[in-house]
C-alpha cells in the first residue's frame, strides 16, 4: 500500500500543473464553454448544414448534458438561463414530438429533467415522459440497435424512475440494454471476452479492422461508458441492475485502460492505430468521464486509473484548447473510425456541440477529485 501511494505521488509530482488545480480546470471549461454561447447565442437557432436541423437534435443534447455537469461546479445564472431557454424555445418538445421512439430525439430530456429538478415547473418533462410512457406501454424492446442510443435513451429512464418511484422504467431500459448487449447483431453488440462494444450489426464479425483486429469505435465506447455513469448516478444501490452495470463499467474501465496512447489520447479505432490512428477528443473525453466518476465512487483503483485520467486531461487541454476556446481533435458525427477524418487540431466538425458537451463532462468530473 505505501509503495502505491508512493508511486501515485510521484507520478503527480511530474504532471503539470493544469491538471491539479482546480481553478485551471475551472477555466479552461469556462473558456470553451464561452466560446460557443458566444457562437450560438439564440438557443432555438436551426443547425444548417447539409440539411436543415432543428437545435434539439442529440448533438446539442449532449452539449447540454456537459453545460449541466459545469453547471453543478460553477452555479451561474446565466448557464442556467441559457438552458432554460434552449427548453423554452422547443416549447420543451422533442425533434419528431412525442410519438418518437428514437433514442436520439429523446436525449434532450435529460437535460428537461435536469432543469426541472431545479425547478419543478410540470411542462418541463411532460413531454419527455408521455414519450417514454407511449414506449412502456408496448413490449418492443428492440429499439436501441447501435449503442450510440444506450446514452442517448437509458439515463432518461433512471432519471424518470427516480423522479416517480417507478422500477416500470428501470425494468425496462433494463431489458432494452440486454437486449443489445446480447442479441442486436445476432450475439449482441458486447464483446464479453474483450470487454467492448461492437457500434451495430455491421461491425460484428467476421467485420475486421484492416490489422485484423475487431472494430470498436472509440467514441461508441465511450458512448456506452457514459450511459453507464449516468444511469447508476439514478439508480438505487439497491437495484436488482446495478451490478449488472457496475461489472460492465469495471470491464470496460478495465479494457479501454490498457489501450490508452502514450499520449493520453486514444484512438478512433480503439485496436487499430493504424487505421485513422491519431488524436481525438470525443472518446478520450468520455473515458476520462467514466474512469474519473469511478474513481470518486470507489469503483476503480485511484492509484491504477488515477495517473491514466489526469494524461489524458492534460493531453485534452494542451492539444484541443484554442485561445479563443474552440476545441480541435474533434472527430464529426458518424459510426466508425474512418467517418469525419482527417480529424486535426484547425479542423471544424460539422457539429461542434457534442464535442464541448463531451469535453466539459471530462472536466467537471476531474474538477470533483479530491
Amino acid at each position: 500500500m505505501k509503495k502505491n501511494i508512493l508511486l501515485l505521488s510521484m507520478l503527480l509530482g511530474m504532471l503539470p500543473a493544469f491538471a491539479q488545480n482546480k481553478k485551471e480546470v475551472l477555466k479552461v471549461l469556462t473558456l470553451t464553454n464561452g466560446y460557443f454561447m458566444q457562437k450560438w447565442p439564440d438557443t432555438g437557432k436551426d443547425i444548417v448544414l447539409n440539411k436543415t436541423w432543428p437545435s434539439n437534435i442529440w448533438t446539442r443534447a449532449v452539449y447540454y448534458e456537459g453545460l449541466m455537469a459545469f453547471y453543478s461546479i460553477n452555479p451561474k445564472k446565466e448557464y442556467y438561463d441559457y438552458a432554460v431557454s434552449w427548453g423554452e424555445k422547443h416549447q420543451w418538445n422533442l425533434r419528431s414530438g412525442i410519438t418518437t421512439r428514437n433514442a436520439d430525439n429523446q436525449a434532450c430530456g435529460q437535460t428537461y429533467v435536469d432543469l426541472y429538478l431545479i425547478d419543478k415547473k410540470p411542462e418541463r418533462i411532460n413531454n419527455i415522459k408521455a414519450s417514454i410512457d407511449s414506449m412502456l406501454k408496448t413490449d418492443k424492446i428492440d429499439d436501441w440497435n447501435w449503442i450510440d442510443a444506450i446514452q442517448m435513451g437509458m439515463p432518461l429512464m433512471a432519471q424518470l424512475g427516480k423522479i416517480y418511484k417507478d422500477t416500470t422504467y428501470f425494468g425496462r431500459m433494463h431489458q432494452m440494454y440486454n437486449f443489445t448487449k446480447y442479441q442486436h447483431g445476432g450475439n449482441g453488440l458486447y464483446n464479453t471476452a474483450e470487454h467492448l462494444w461492437w457500434r451495430d450489426k455491421d461491425f460484428v464479425p467476421p467485420y475486421k479492422e484492416p490489422n485484423g483486429e475487431n472494430c470498436y469505435w472509440s467514441r461508441g465506447n465511450g458512448w456506452v461508458l457514459a450511459a453507464l455513469v449516468r444511469t447508476m448516478d439514478q439508480l438505487p444501490q439497491t437495484s436488482p441492475y446495478y451490478k449488472d452495470y457496475l461489472k460492465d463499467f469495471k470491464d470496460m474501465s478495465a479494457a479501454l485502460l490498457k489501450l490508452q496512447r502514450k499520449d493520453g489520447f486514444w484512438n478512433a479505432s480503439l485496436r487499430d492505430s493504424t487505421h485513422f490512428g491519431g488524436k481525438e477528443l470525443t472518446g478520450t473525453s468520455l473515458f476520462i468521464y467514466g474512469m474519473t466518476w469511478g474513481i470518486r465512487k470507489g469503483y476503480l483503483n485511484k492509484s491504477t486509473y488515477l495517473p491514466a485520467v489526469l494524461k489524458g486531461w492534460n493531453a485534452l487541454v494542451k492539444d484541443c484548447v484554442h485561445e479563443n476556446g474552440m476545441l480541435g481533435f474533434v472527430q464529426s458525427t458518424g459510426k466508425q473510425p474512418s467517418d469525419g477524418q482527417p480529424v486535426t487540431y484547425d479542423k471544424i466538425p460539422d457539429f461542434e456541440d457534442y464535442g464541448l458537451g463531451c469535453f466539459l463532462l471530462a472536466g467537471s468530473e476531474i474538477y470533483k477529485l479530491k
